[in-house]
C-alpha cells in the first residue's frame, strides 16, 4: 500500500498475530483490521489497549454487534474520553488494569 503498509495474514490464532504485529512493527503501535469478529476476540482476550469506537446515527439493518455480551467494565476497560459531533459520537475505551 502507498507509504509502506504491509498486511501479513496469520493462521494460528489472534495471540500468534498480535506476536507477529508487535514483532513487525518494532516499537510502533499496532492496529487492528478485520470486523466486529476479529474485534470482539481480541477485547474478549483482554489484548486491546486501546479502541476508539464511533457511531453515527444510520439504520444499516441487521449485522453483527460489537459489544453485545461482552462486559468491558469487567474486563478492565473505561470510557477515557468522548466527543460527540453533529456527525457522529466518538469514546475510546482504554485497559485499566
Amino acid at each position: 500500500m502507498k507509504g509502506g503498509t504491509t498486511f501479513h495474514f496469520v493462521t494460528d490464532g489472534i495471540r500468534a498475530a498480535l506476536e507477529r504485529a508487535r514483532s513487525v512493527a518494532r516499537g510502533k503501535d499496532v492496529r487492528l483490521g478485520g470486523g466486529v469478529s476479529t474485534i470482539r476476540q481480541y477485547l474478549q482476550a483482554r489484548l486491546i489497549d486501546e479502541v476508539h469506537i464511533a457511531i453515527a446515527p444510520v439504520i444499516l439493518g441487521s449485522g453483527e454487534h460489537l459489544l453485545h455480551g461482552i462486559d468491558t467494565p469487567g474486563l478492565g476497560y473505561a470510557c477515557t474520553e468522548h466527543v460527540t459531533t453533529d456527525h457522529a459520537t466518538h469514546f475510546v475505551l482504554t485497559k485499566q488494569r
